[in-house]
């Protein structure tokens, strides 16, 4: 694998971790977050059938460029978690499955998570 940075090496494994335990159906999508130094990416992902149903992130113009996001990142990541929860809505999905993809749930992941359930979705 090379040299690689610890703290990437342990999340993929944390990953791996609970992407064993966590699988998303057609009814109950799995709600997957991605979190770079910059944006925050959301993905509802039918495991079944290997297919990303909806996606939100906080590179979209409309986020982007929106007068809340001036919040900082973590508000952008509210920004995503109600879009996502919003364009679920719009496909008829109410429940999903959280992964957050080895990160912890704190900041900006929380932020997301917090942003959809506001929007409507149930984990």
């Amino acid at each position: 694998m090379g040299k690689t940075n610890p703290r990437k090496k342990a999340r993929f494994r944390r990953k791996l971790r609970i992407r064993k335990k966590v699988f998303g159906t057609g009814e109950r999508p799995r709600l997957s977050v991605f979190r770079s130094n910059r944006y925050v990416v959301a993905q509802l992902i039918n495991d079944e059938k290997g297919v990303t149903i909806v996606s939100a992130s906080s590179m979209e113009g409309d986020i982007r460029n929106a007068p809340d996001s001036e919040g900082g990142k973590c508000a952008a990541a509210k920004s995503v978690g109600k879009l996502i929860a919003d364009r679920a809505r719009e496909k008829g999905i109410e429940q999903v499955v959280f992964d957050r993809g080895g990160y912890l749930y704190h900041g900006r992941v929380k932020a997301l998570a917090e942003g959809a359930r506001e929007g409507g979705l149930v984990f």
